[in-house]
Order: C-alpha cells, then structure tokens, then sequence
C-alpha cells in the first residue's frame, strides 16, 4: 500500500453537523476500500489566496490514509460531487527508493590522467 496525503477546503460557514457529515464520509470510502486511516485533522478556517465561488475564507482540513489507487480516485470523485468542498489535493508520499550517486571525478583529474596515457 502506498501512503497518501489528502487535503480539502471546506466552505467557512458549514455547521458542525454538516462538516462532521463531510469528515464521516471520508472516513467511511477510505475503510471500504480496506485503507489505514491515520489521522483527520482540522486545520480549521483561514484566508484563502483568491476567492474560490465568492467565498474569501475555507476551513481546511488534512487527511492522511495508505492505500491503492482506487481509493484515491474514489475520494476525490466523492469529493468532487460534494458541492460543501470548496477545492481538494491527494498526494502520494511513499518514500522513493534513494537513486544511485556517481561519483564524478573533478575536471583537473581526468585531464591529468588523461595526459599521462597518451604519453
């Protein structure tokens, strides 16, 4: 399983039934899906950058899960289809395996060396 960050914007003036409704239904795809939920954690409301439908504030919320693919397609459409979501953003964080380094060896080295072999 792959592990996965999920951010969402919320519209600011949503009550509290309405945004414990939202977080449930996240909670909800990412266990039918057979996910490891991690933590859900309300970052609560703060200014956007641009108004996103005349809203000048959204209450954002972080979400972190490991799971497949699917998963994720699924909670970004139920996400989508929710018009209470203002924007959201999945991202995969598993960690890359660590790419080979070559070593290069400096400029003058390799002159040198190469001097040495054509005499």
């Amino acid at each position: 399983m792959r592990k996965y960050e999920t951010i969402f914007i919320l519209q600011p003036d949503l009550g509290e039934d309405d945004v414990k409704l939202i977080t449930d239904k996240v909670q909800d795809v990412v266990a039918s899906y057979k996910g490891d939920f991690h933590r859900l954690d309300d970052w609560g409301a703060r200014k956007l950058a641009y108004q996103i439908r005349k809203f000048p504030r959204g209450r954002y919320f972080y979400l972190r899960f490991d799971g497949e693919a699917a998963l994720v397609a699924e909670l970004e459409r139920r996400l989508r289809l929710d018009e209470k979501v203002l924007r959201y953003l999945s991202v995969n964080i598993t960690d890359e395996p660590e790419k080979k380094v070559v070593e290069r060896k400096p400029a003058a080295e390799t002159t040198e060396a190469a001097e040495t072999a054509a005499d």
